[in-house]
């Protein structure tokens, strides 16, 4: 027997003791390894479980469907990793787990530097979903923005603008600046400015005025019409008239006002009461009380240094 052949077997009998001992410490890890099964079956059960519950919970709290799945989906897989890190503890592979843990947590602190925006955008729209300032088709106005909310996702906020555009708006600007929620009371009130001409009867132009948009169909029960005198103005003695009605839609706010304001005119007209033009004074530096043409003669006269040629220019104007 030569050397080679010694060597080939010592390589044989070292490959056999090998296995033999993979083979002995499988043996005794067969118990735990059925036991680390046992764990991710159950923990495949407890996810589902889970799931389902957080899922009806926020079905009563929200009926933001993509915020309920995204809370469903994350509650399974929090109950499916901790099932997963018992049984990798369970086959004595607490190493992993620790290194597991740790890569996790390196990879999440590079993806929140790097996706901050996304990140804030999405954890904005979580909260929105939450608090609900306002829901699918609501009338809002945000960010110099006013529109029909057609969809709100984790990510922005769609808007119907009523000239036929769509705005797409960040959710974290939604949620850092003020929101105006047209719809969420159901009814909204209308301000309305008029005047009346000095001479009017002031008394008989408020009776007037609450009796006519009092009697309009669409005005808001239980909310009366209210009127205040506001100010002397250049041509009249304005107020501002205020009534409530019920509100869905924008069209809804724009007809009530058109209806109002014509039906005043109308019911103004009748009982004899003016809405003055504006009122306009162009001074030409004439002294009060003199008349213009009296006057004009002579500051052409002064402009072009001839007084014929001034009058020529006066008739020639008329």
């Amino acid at each position: 027997m030569n050397l080679s052949q010694i060597d080939l077997g010592q390589s044989v009998n070292a490959l056999i003791d090998k296995l033999q001992g993979w083979l002995d410490g499988l043996l005794l890890l067969v118990p735990n390894l059925v036991l680390a099964v046992v764990v991710v079956l159950i923990a495949v059960g407890l996810s589902k479980l889970v799931g389902g519950l957080v899922n009806k919970a926020m079905n009563r709290a929200t009926s933001y469907k993509t915020l309920n799945q995204l809370t469903s989906t994350i509650a399974r897989t929090v109950v499916m990793a901790v099932g997963l890190f018992v049984a990798l503890g369970v086959l004595g592979l607490d190493k992993t787990v620790t290194s597991l843990l740790a890569g996790a947590g390196v990879v999440g602190l590079a993806l929140a530097f790097a996706f901050q925006d996304i990140a804030g955008n999405f954890m904005s729209g979580i909260i929105l979903a939450l608090r609900r300032p306002f829901g699918a088709n609501d009338i809002i106005e945000t960010n110099d923005y006013f529109g029909t909310v057609q969809d709100l996702n984790l990510r922005s906020t769609i808007l119907s603008l009523p000239e036929g555009q769509t705005v797409v708006i960040p959710n974290s600007s939604v949620l850092q600046n003020p929101v105006k929620n047209f719809s969420r009371t159901g009814h909204r009130r209308i301000d309305l400015g008029c005047g009346v001409a000095y001479g009017d009867d002031l008394e008989l132009a408020e009776e007037t005025a609450i009796a006519t948009i009092t009697g309009l169909p669409f005005l808001k029960e239980g909310k009366p019409v209210e009127l205040f005198f506001t100010e002397f103005g250049s041509s009249s003695i304005d107020f501002k008239l205020r009534f409530w009605i019920d509100f869905q839609k924008q069209t809804d706010y724009l007809k009530a006002r058109s209806t109002a304001i014509k039906t005043l005119k109308v019911a103004f007209d009748k009982a004899g009461l003016t809405i003055p033009f504006p009122i306009r004074t162009m001074d030409f530096g004439v002294v009060g009380g003199v008349n213009l043409n009296e006057v004009l003669p002579q500051k052409l006269f002064a402009a072009n240094g001839n007084g014929q040629n001034g009058k020529e220019t006066v008739s020639k104007t008329h």
